[in-house]
This record gives structure tokens, C-alpha cells and sequence, in this order.
């Protein structure tokens, strides 16, 4: 999901691809002491921050958009050439956003949420606060039982208790002879974890019989507020499943289709948190060139009917305090107690997804 195949000559790469590496995070050779990122035109990336604020002074849209309101006031942006597509810039205030980042690394990759580590450490608990307290995983199969005071069991898949979380103090005064990572790194390398119904990577497709809890009710009553205006007449949306994901620097998402939903007429509803990305909206083919836009902590896009048949993709985030345009979100973390939350943040992007599966 978050590779890319080589290819090694621009000619043999789809528009889709060309677009991919053209915003891509590449680093500039020539920078000696620090690595600098290359620069790269901006100027054909659409701006929806800037198209809300001349509809705002002068109702003025750019030829081939449309806007209409939602429930919540906010104006709603689509594009005649890519219907079933809308943009809802700056849909959720500060709060909203902080209460999201901290669910996504709290409470959303908790069992029975499954997570990417899963294949490798079977289900993780408290990951978050473990990072906080500078613990170490250390798998159990080979940890002996003078380690077991003042550990937190981190269950494997099935019965056997594979690998439990110990202090740092208590690993180090013990030696390095098991095999052990520390949950700051597992943090990092988080990189998606799956709500409600469970989305099985292997098989593609949804596994009902995977242990699961429902959508949190809160993040459900959010998805359908804003998936309203994407909805067939007279319909409801039923928030099912979500899939949740992290990146970091130089982390991208390859350009695919969410398509193993039943019924495409129901939009994907897509909240974009932390760090400012590329987003690009491409055609029924990767032949087809992509349109690329700025998502921003708070936008909200959504991707019902015609749009679910086209290829998408983030091929950059921007991690520089001068490019990331979270300035309010961090002076809003700076007031909290746990400024783990801004440490993440800083250099991270969170999306969460969710669908109706059936």
C-alpha cells in the first residue's frame, strides 16, 4: 500500500504514475550537512482553502465548480468533470480534529481493531501509552519469568500470549538477548488499523467473522453529517467499517480504487488530520491524468457513484514546519498535559476512512 513499483523510464509509466513521481518527496544531492527535499511545482495543485475564501468575498467560483450546503453551514465543492467528488475545506474546527487525533492513536488501533503489526506481534494493547512510558516489546517465548513483574501482555493471535510490554530499566538490567522493539518505534511504523467490520489485507475483501466492535458511535454521527450531500435522495448513511491511516515522513499511498464495497452509490467518507498533503483524483484508468489538490488537517472529502470508479492516491505529505499549515493545531496540543499528541502530530498525516459495506 505504501510502496511503489520501479519503473524505469517516464515512458512506460502511466499519466497516474508520472503524477505520483512528480510530487513525490525526492532529496536534493547537492544539500552536504542536511538533507533538503528537491523543490517541486505547486502551481497546477488545486487549492480549496483558497477557493472557499473568494466564495466567501465574492461568491466567485472557478469555471467548472459548483457549491451547495450542508447541514452545518459549510459550503460544499464539486466538479463537473468529476462526478460524485465533493470537498468540504476546514469541515471540522480544532477541537474536532484533536479529539480525532487522539482517538486515532488511542482508542482506533486497540484489539479487536486490528493493525498492521498484527501479522507480525499478534494484537497490541495501549500502544500509545506504552510509547509514552518508553516500554519495549518483548517477545514472551523468550523473556524469563524474573521480567514478568510490572509488564503489560500484549496478546497473539490465538490463545498464546506471544510478547508483553516491560520498562525500559527492566530490559536493559536484564540484557539484550530476546527479541524486543520499542513501542516509540512500533508507533512510527503504525500504519493503518481497521474499524467496525474488518477489511482483510490478504484476501481483499471484508471478513465478518473477524472479532469486531461497532463504529464508534461518535465517529459514525460525524460520517453521516457529512456524507449527506453525497447521498441518494432520501437515503441514510450507515457508517459500517473504517480504515484508518497513519503516515509520516516520506510515507505515500499508491494510487488504487476502494472497491470492495457493495454499493458504490454510498460515499467513502475521508477526514484528513495532521499534516497539509497531495491528493490526486485521477480517471476509470491510470491512463487518465489525475487532478492534484491540498488536503488539509480538518478537510473532508467524499467519493460516492462515478467517483468510486476512479484512482486516487497521496503521493506527498509535507512535514516542514514552513509547508505543514498546522500552526492552530499545534497552539491548540500546546495546551495539553500529554504533548506526546503534538510530538506525533508534527510530523504525521492521520486519514480515516469510512464506508457502508453493505
Amino acid at each position: 500500500m505504501y510502496g511503489s513499483d520501479k519503473v524505469s523510464d517516464d515512458s512506460e509509466r502511466t499519466a497516474f504514475r508520472r503524477a505520483e513521481k512528480k510530487y513525490k518527496l525526492y532529496y536534493d544531492p547537492a544539500s552536504k550537512k542536511k538533507k533538503q527535499p528537491k523543490k517541486v511545482d505547486l502551481s497546477e495543485v488545486l487549492d480549496f482553502k483558497s477557493i472557499l475564501e473568494s466564495y466567501n468575498e465574492n461568491s466567485e467560483l472557478p469555471n467548472g465548480f459548483n457549491v451547495l450546503r450542508c447541514d452545518s453551514g459549510r459550503p460544499v465543492f464539486s466538479m463537473e468533470n468529476r462526478p460524485g467528488f465533493y470537498f468540504i475545506p476546514g469541515a471540522l474546527n480544532i477541537q474536532e480534529q484533536c479529539e480525532w487525533i487522539k482517538e486515532s492513536l488511542t482508542s482506533f488501533p486497540q484489539p479487536p481493531n486490528r493493525t498492521n503489526h498484527n501479522a507480525f506481534y499478534g494484537p497490541i494493547n495501549d500502544l500509545f501509552l506504552a510509547a509514552t512510558e518508553k516500554k519495549i516489546l518483548v517477545e514472551e517465548g523468550n523473556s524469563p519469568a524474573s521480567l514478568n513483574s510490572g509488564c503489560n501482555v500484549s496478546p497473539g493471535d490465538g490463545d498464546v500470549q506471544r510478547w508483553k510490554f516491560f520498562k525500559e530499566d527492566v530490559v536493559s538490567s536484564r540484557g539484550n538477548t530476546r527479541k524486543s522493539i520499542s513501542a516509540s518505534v512500533l508507533l512510527r511504523k503504525l500504519r493503518w488499523s481497521t474499524l467496525g467490520l474488518q477489511f482483510d489485507w490478504s484476501k481483499r475483501n471484508y471478513n465478518v467473522s473477524l472479532p469486531h466492535n461497532k463504529i464508534p458511535t461518535a465517529l459514525g454521527e460525524l460520517a453521516k453529517r457529512m456524507a449527506a450531500p453525497a447521498m441518494p435522495l432520501g437515503e441514510g448513511f450507515k457508517p459500517e467499517a473504517a480504515i484508518v491511516n497513519y503516515f509520516g515522513l516520506g510515507d505515500s499511498l499508491g494510487g488504487h480504487l476502494d472497491d470492495m464495497e457493495a454499493d458504490w452509490s454510498k460515499p467513502i467518507v475521508s477526514i484528513s488530520l495532521g499534516c497539509k498533503a497531495i491528493f490526486l483524483l485521477g480517471g476509470k484508468s491510470k491512463e487518465d491524468p489525475p487532478l492534484a489538490m491540498f488536503l488539509r488537517s480538518g478537510d473532508v472529502v467524499l467519493m460516492a457513484g462515478e467517483a468510486r470508479e476512479c484512482f486516487h492516491g497521496v503521493p506527498r505529505i509535507f512535514t516542514a514546519k514552513e509547508n505543514a499549515e498546522i500552526a492552530a493545531l499545534e497552539l491548540q496540543l500546546s495546551h495539553e498535559d500529554d504533548h506526546y499528541f503534538l510530538e506525533y502530530i508534527q510530523t504525521s498525516r492521520i486519514n480515516i476512512n469510512i464506508r457502508q459495506v453493505y
